[in-house]
């Protein structure tokens, strides 16, 4: 029995017991708020399909990016907090239904995320070499769905397609030296491909211009201060004054507040004369891929030069240039998955819901079920951004809790539906025994504060003892 049982035993029969789907910010910030409160006395369960917690803040940050992998401190004290569980190693849909969970809960909150890549829908975009950014990101992070071989790195040239955090992680990865992410957390195996990396050139590709970049200006300025590659500019893609931006509509205005930074950080940068560093970043704005090059394998994109037309839309301008490239990385944003027996709406990729709550075809209220994070909401925001919209879930939630109560007056508990359906899980108790080897592991090679384990079996040897 682990110790998170033990606790769950000491609480009150009439709490109200609420499945939380997905460990991810969401999912733990839902798990927070429910706990938080005091009116209505809760039990929470937070369940994932793999073994550890934190979603994307284990497996979508950057590793280079410490400060905010600190996340991972506040949401490990909700996961400890006395009235939360954390099961591992449940997958919803095929391990347990959302029939099986209506016999254990009051309410299930699906806060999934947004795991599907989206596609630049051009020819060639499924050769051989070119794969979404997120697969590249799940190997550097080393999530235990990605393989080891999936990457080699042996292209001298790579593309990355986006103007987001993503797409920058991405470059800034590709352009640094194993040296430079050897204190990072990133997988030895991985560390030791990306050592004997090739690539020296990163193009980096945005639609529109430099005001229209959902980059930020901390990930931005990682970018450009680079120790080991000279980062091009184009100076006259940059050409804008910052004191200018924002004189126009009010639209504008918004968009200048956000881009100002970037325009007096790449306007300062623009035009700076190679160095010979090791490495090279080129940023091209106003350049969209019209087409993936290669026969067996990828072997370069075509790109179109863009312009905003005097309604404001993206338009080509016919003029098109060839790059070389082994590698394309796509980063053109995230989408929600669907989820078996949950509503899904398939234009905007996400849950329909009112205020949090499941809504069904017909607009409907789905009793019992709810969503907060990326699947509620699509993938905008930042990390915090999930605080305030799991809150604003629990609200409704707590609001019909009455109501919840009443459909599920004697709930069977978790373990017994696992046994009765022969699931095999993981606890909390399970995670920390991965995260101390993680911590050994990184003091055996003398690589900071955690080194990750890399693969299933890995995790598998370690929980398993």
């Amino acid at each position: 029995m682990t110790s998170q049982s033990v606790r769950r035993e000491a609480g009150a029969d009439d709490a109200l017991r609420v499945a939380v789907i997905g460990s991810g910010p969401a999912g733990v910030y839902t798990a927070d708020a429910l706990t938080r409160q005091r009116r209505v006395p809760v039990r929470v369960d937070v369940m994932d399909r793999l073994p550890t917690p934190y979603g994307l803040v284990r497996y979508g940050v950057a590793p280079d990016h410490t400060k905010i992998k600190g996340v991972a401190g506040a949401l490990r004290g909700v996961l400890e907090h006395p009235d939360v569980r954390f099961v591992g190693g449940v997958e919803f849909g095929s391990d347990l239904t959302r029939a099986d969970l209506a016999r254990s809960y009051h309410a299930v909150v699906y806060a999934t995320g947004a795991p599907v890549d989206r596609r630049m829908g051009v020819p060639g975009e499924d050769l051989p070499g070119s794969v979404a950014a997120t697969d590249f990101v799940n190997w550097y992070c080393g999530h235990p769905d990605s393989e080891l071989a999936g990457f080699v790195l042996d292209a001298e040239e790579a593309v990355v397609v986006g103007a987001g955090n993503v797409a920058l992680d991405v470059a800034r990865i590709l352009a640094k030296t194993a040296d430079e992410l050897r204190h990072t957390d990133i997988p030895e195996p991985v560390l030791e491909v990306l050592a004997a990396s090739r690539v020296r050139t990163v193009h980096i590709l945005s639609r529109r211009g430099p005001l229209q970049a959902r980059f930020t200006a901390p990930e931005l300025r990682d970018l450009l201060a680079l120790p080991g590659a000279d980062v091009v500019v184009p100076a006259e893609q940059v050409d804008v004054d910052p004191a200018a931006v924002g004189t126009g509509t009010h639209e504008t205005r918004m968009v200048a507040r956000a881009a100002r930074t970037n325009i007096k950080l790449l306007r300062e940068h623009a035009g700076r004369a190679p160095e010979g560093r090791p490495r090279t970043v080129r940023m091209h704005f106003w350049a969209r891929p019209q087409e993936v090059l290669g026969g067996s394998r990828a072997t370069g994109v075509r790109v179109e030069h863009t312009r905003l037309d005097d309604g404001g839309r993206l338009v080509g301008t016919g003029r098109t240039t060839d790059l070389d490239a082994g590698l394309v990385l796509r980063s053109v944003g995230y989408a929600g998955a669907p989820l078996p027996g949950v509503p899904f709406d398939a234009e905007g990729r996400t849950v329909p819901h009112d205020e949090g709550r499941v809504l069904d075809e017909g607009g409907r209220v789905v009793r019992g079920d709810y969503v907060a994070g990326w699947v509620k909401r699509g993938a905008t925001g930042v990390i915090g951004t999930n605080k305030s919209d799991a809150a604003a879930t629990v609200r409704s939630l707590l609001r019909d809790a009455p109501e919840l109560r009443a459909e599920v007056p004697d709930p069977v508990p978790l373990e017994q539906v696992l046994e009765e359906r022969g699931i095999a899980h993981s606890w909390y108790d399970d995670w920390l025994r991965i995260d101390a080897a993680e911590a050994r592991q990184a003091a055996e090679l003398e690589r900071g504060e955690r080194v990750k384990l890399h693969g299933w079996e890995a995790y598998r040897k370690v929980v398993d003892g």
